[in-house]
């Protein structure tokens, strides 16, 4: 027993001693505000471009005021993250910004949150287990002052869901404000020609008559980050503005005469500027429901080429990672229609640079799961004829696609394509960036001169060879012409149904990454790094992945439509029973291993017990030193022994009595 009890105490004692010394490193750390992130996209800690935005991009003080309601576990929780990720600016600003956290508990507090432009919003907190809810009304908003400029967050989300790319609103803020009291917009110029633009309602089914969301709304709403600038080159002559931070290019309805380019090369010629080309051989007529696409590179080739990037006259179809939409059939049920016109791009851990699909280390894909990729074209790198020039290929089809060169091909949904031609890999995305040298070096230009032979600094060029990259080809196609101003109150109506129907689709799965990833080319662009570290924030957690499990390749030339839906089941499941397995390994692997602990740790404690057993018995005497009838000496021995100590005892006794008198 006493054994026991001291195993117990030693065993109390290391627990105690252990839980203290975690206790201990929690307190230090909470106090020096330190974490440690291992999230791929710096979910728990500041990223490096907010912190160089309020270290670097800060010339005055800024004031934040956080106005927080408490009350509910969600809600303190969200408010513990604002605060230590507001401590972290603090920290990193070198004291360029502070703030201070208000309770509007009293009329003047919440009046002053009023003042300042928040919103006052009730918060739900649900109860699974009662099936009741509480509710809690008040402030959640951030208030910016810097200069004599004022930024508001109205109202914060402290749903779960609403903390994703908190982090990105607090740093779009802070630059904006910024932006607005040094008039540091980024300035960039959007070449002005017959064709698709960014004031186009293309985005969404419906949009066709003026009506809908387009991408220059949607940026100056969400990302009012650049100041645009419309170019017009006056078939070339009108040279284009210094100022510009640099120039997009978008598919164009009419051919680029040999002047117009050449004003494009003499500004990248100035140096330290950018070329942003979204356009690629497949031209296709907005409100056009058959689709049909007719391969022209409208005299781009005379531009890009000398850049050393070469752009062949046809269009990629990738039936290795081709677009799938469900639909409904006439018999009621779900159907998958397949589009090898429009690649899904992904990015794939464990290629390398020769074989990735998606780059999304490069800024204007970063941190990128996917993309959809409208009709591309082949693109084909010249590094000889830019040598002083870097050239990185940033997206790419899979092995498994070919081209046609059928002009005019239709591209509509249902259509009956075949694989045609040699398979294998196509570049559709290539960036160029270093001293480059000029398009039309050695070519009199009328009305041009004194262009330089080469930049004198780094300049940029990036294509991306396909012309709907930045709207939804199927609302594009699918909705009705424009209407005259005197006829738009009437409303909207015709297009086709079915496009419109796909339109919804895409536009709900992915117009979001699109537009995104056109913010995040801006920012290549002006060569913003800060913010675009900042955008990563705004991804949610990756998905599960599946790497053993490739998508079904659909073959149409061997396959009809009730095969290619058996394929389609088969694959889902796959992935549903790779989820059960995950599921299943992630509920009883600790279970068994944590059983498995607890009878490693019985049978070292029974091991021990069998040493130390009680009442074992005495050894047996040595038959070759006892005596006669198997009597022992040291038996002998301990009788005189005994004998001898009860006559010391005695004489102990007298001396004691002889003392006392």
């Amino acid at each position: 027993m006493e054994r026991k009890a001291r195993a117990a105490g030693l065993s109390g004692a290391y627990l105690l001693l252990i839980a203290g010394v975690l206790v201990a490193l929690n307190v230090l750390a909470y106090g020096a505000n330190k974490r440690f992130d291992v999230t791929k996209n710096e979910r728990f800690t500041l990223s490096k471009g907010s912190a160089n935005l309020v270290s670097k991009g800060l010339k005055e003080n800024l004031k934040v005021t956080l106005y927080v309601t408490r009350g509910l576990s969600t809600i303190d929780i969200f408010v513990e993250d604002l605060v230590h990720l507001m401590t972290e600016y603090e920290q990193a600003s070198n004291g360029k910004l502070s703030y201070v956290l208000i309770e509007p508990t009293t009329d003047e507090e919440r009046e002053a949150a009023k003042e300042a432009g928040l919103k006052p919003a009730p918060f739900v907190q649900s109860d699974e287990t009662t099936d009741k809810a509480s509710i809690a009304q008040g402030y959640m908003g951030i208030v910016f002052e810097y200069g004599a400029e004022k930024e508001v967050i109205p109202v914060l989300s402290p749903d779960p869901n609403g903390r994703t790319g908190l982090e990105f609103w607090i740093t779009h803020k802070i630059r904006l404000i910024r932006d607005k009291v040094e008039d540091s917009f980024p300035m960039v110029g959007l070449i002005k020609k017959d064709g698709l633009k960014i004031t186009d309602a293309n985005l969404i089914a419906g949009g066709g008559r003026g009506k809908g969301p387009t991408v220059k709304s949607v940026l100056q709403q969400h990302f009012p980050f650049y100041k645009f600038e419309d170019v017009d080159l006056g078939d070339g002559a009108n040279p284009i503005k210094e100022e510009l931070t640099g120039v997009v290019m978008l598919q164009a309805d009419k051919d680029w005469t040999e002047k117009e380019l050449a004003r494009i090369d003499e500004f990248l010629m100035l140096g330290d500027k950018s070329l942003l080309v979204i356009a690629g051989a497949v031209n296709m007529k907005p409100s056009d429901a058959t689709m049909k696409a007719e391969l022209n590179l409208r005299g781009m080739d005379k531009l890009l080429s000398g850049y050393g990037i070469e752009m062949k006259k046809e269009a990629v179809l990738d039936w290795g990672a081709l677009m799938t939409i469900p639909v409904q059939n006439q018999m009621g049920r779900m159907a998958w229609l397949a589009l090898p016109g429009i690649t899904q791009v992904r990015h794939q851990s464990g290629l390398d640079d020769k074989t990735q699909l998606l780059d999304n280390s490069f800024i204007g894909f970063f941190r990128m799961p996917e993309l959809s990729v409208p009709f591309p074209s082949t693109l084909v790198a010249h590094p000889e004829k830019q040598p002083k020039a870097k050239f990185k290929t940033v997206m790419r089809s899979t092995p498994n696609s070919t081209v046609s060169t059928d002009s005019p091909t239709e591209m509509k949904p249902g259509s009956n394509w075949q694989p045609k031609g040699e398979t294998g890999q196509r570049d559709f995305g290539i960036e160029v960036q270093g001293l480059l040298k000029s398009a039309f070096a050695g070519k009199k230009i009328e009305g041009i001169d004194k262009v330089a032979a080469e930049s004198p600094k780094p300049s940029r060029v990036l294509v991306l060879a396909a012309g709907q990259f930045i709207c939804n080809p199927f609302a594009r196609s699918g909705n009705p012409p424009p209407l005259p101003p005197q006829m738009a109150m009437m409303g909207s109506f015709g297009g086709d149904r079915d496009l419109q129907m796909i339109a919804r689709h895409y536009a709900g799965s992915y117009m979001t990454n699109a537009i995104l990833a056109f913010k995040n080319l801006l920012d290549w662009l002006s060569n913003d790094t800060d913010l675009m570290a900042a955008s990563a924030k705004l991804l949610g957690d990756p998905n599960l992945t599946y790497a053993d499990i490739t998508k079904p390749k659909i073959d149409l030339t061997k396959m009809d439509e009730k095969a290619i839906n058996k394929q389609w089941d088969e694959y889902k499941g796959q992935r549903k029973a790779v989820q059960q397995k995950v599921q299943w390994s992630l509920t009883l692997i600790p279970s068994f291993l944590f059983a498995l602990f607890g009878l490693g740790r019985w049978q070292m404690r029974e091991s021990s017990r069998s040493k130390y057993r009680l009442g074992r018995e005495r050894p047996k005497a040595d038959k070759s030193k006892s005596g006669k009838g198997g009597k022992s000496s040291k038996g002998d021995k301990s009788s005189k022994g005994d004998k001898s100590s009860k006559g010391d005892k005695a004489k102990k006794a007298k001396k004691a009595k002889g003392g006392s008198r």
